[in-house]
């Protein structure tokens, strides 16, 4: 399925494109703009050797230039592609600089900013500069959230109602914002309300100790009722399991090994009520690709040149005001609260990694 999904987008031509953090996922973006072909002209970091990893392994005719900052990387040359894989705390200031020397297209990490007030500043810029933005959330391009897509909204299982996910300590800022726009592409919804529950101590932050995220468990709902469920607790350490729940049964995939299994009412069952939970199924386990971060990165590349299709910064600020959102349930003893009643401009900034 992904390999049709790829297929499926334009082949980008050979733009000009730079890399600001050369970290792990700098590197894996390096992985996904070599297998595209696309020309790496420059890469930033302030760890040097970060960049000479990227350059090493780089294959192309010429060698990317190396740069120490963003100012020094749009010196050499401005990119019509910037890819931005550094910590949040940057994100939006790095974004803003880059649109204002004229760069067209950014790929930014996740969290997309670290305050709303910093995603309406970089949605207005877009719209002043015509540069497009698009935010490093794979999920319409990976296969454990289209093939469940695809089965919960067949009539053998009746419809997607709820989404759970059981994780270990996986940071609900960098990662339990992949699941809420997750949970937006699955039930085709935006989030209405959130309540939140975070753990009273966090542990150390190992991207270093100026940033700190949150443990423990949020529940999401949307306007005609669809429901996440998060549980990433500190106490839990190990795995990423899902479960989606439908009107005639259930699918659940171990996100880390790719095993799936779906189970479903047999045909003349179907039109029993809910209370009948017992009835007979059929069983299906199935191998689907685990998670993995070079494919799909290259799928959210294409689309954005292509200008269809990707994550946008819209998509992106969702799931940021989501989790801004279930801050504020938290802080007010885990009330459900409306994300409406959080503004748009929100100035809290956050200490997000």
């Amino acid at each position: 399925m992904q390999t049709q999904l790829l297929a499926s987008l334009v082949s980008p031509r050979q733009s000009a494109v730079a890399i600001l953090g050369c970290g792990r996922m700098g590197q894996r973006h390096a992985e996904a703009l070599q297998g595209l072909g696309m020309a790496l002209v420059g890469v930033a970091d302030s760890v040097e050797a970060a960049c000479a990893q990227i350059v090493q392994a780089w294959q192309g005719e010429t060698a990317p230039a190396v740069c120490t900052s963003l100012e020094e990387l749009l010196q050499v040359q401005v990119p019509e592609l910037l890819v931005i894989a550094t910590t949040a705390d940057g994100h939006a200031a790095q974004a803003l600089q880059a649109i204002e020397a004229g760069v067209r297209w950014i790929l930014l990490e996740k969290p997309v900013a670290t305050s709303l007030a910093q995603c309406v500043a970089l949605q207005q810029a877009c719209e002043r500069t015509g540069a497009r933005i698009a935010v490093n959330h794979q999920m319409r391009f990976l296969p454990q959230y289209c093939i469940p897509k695809d089965l919960l909204g067949s009539a053998a299982f009746g419809g997607f109602h709820s989404m759970h996910v059981a994780a270990g300590n996986f940071g609900m800022a960098m990662n339990a914002t992949h699941y809420f726009e997750a949970f937006r592409f699955l039930a085709g919804e935006a989030p209405a309300q959130v309540s939140a529950w975070f753990d009273s101590e966090s542990l150390p932050n190992p991207r270093g100790p100026q940033f700190q995220d949150v443990s423990g468990c949020i529940r999401v709902t949307t306007a005609p009722g669809h429901r996440l469920y998060i549980d990433a607790s500190a106490d839990q350490g190990h795995g990423v399991q899902v479960t989606y729940m439908a009107r005639n049964g259930r699918i659940t995939i171990d996100e880390l090994t790719g095993a799936m299994a779906a189970v479903v009412r047999e045909a003349e069952h179907r039109d029993a009520p809910t209370s009948r939970y017992g009835m007979p199924v059929q069983i299906q386990q199935q191998q689907i690709p685990a998670v993995e971060l070079v494919e799909s990165t290259k799928a959210v590349l294409q689309a954005l040149i292509a200008g269809e299709n990707y994550p946008t910064l819209a998509d992106a600020t969702l799931a940021v005001k989501t989790l801004v959102a279930a801050y504020h349930s938290h802080r007010q003893g885990g009330i459900p609260l409306s994300l409406a009643s959080v503004a748009d401009d929100d100035p809290e900034v956050f200490p997000w990694a």
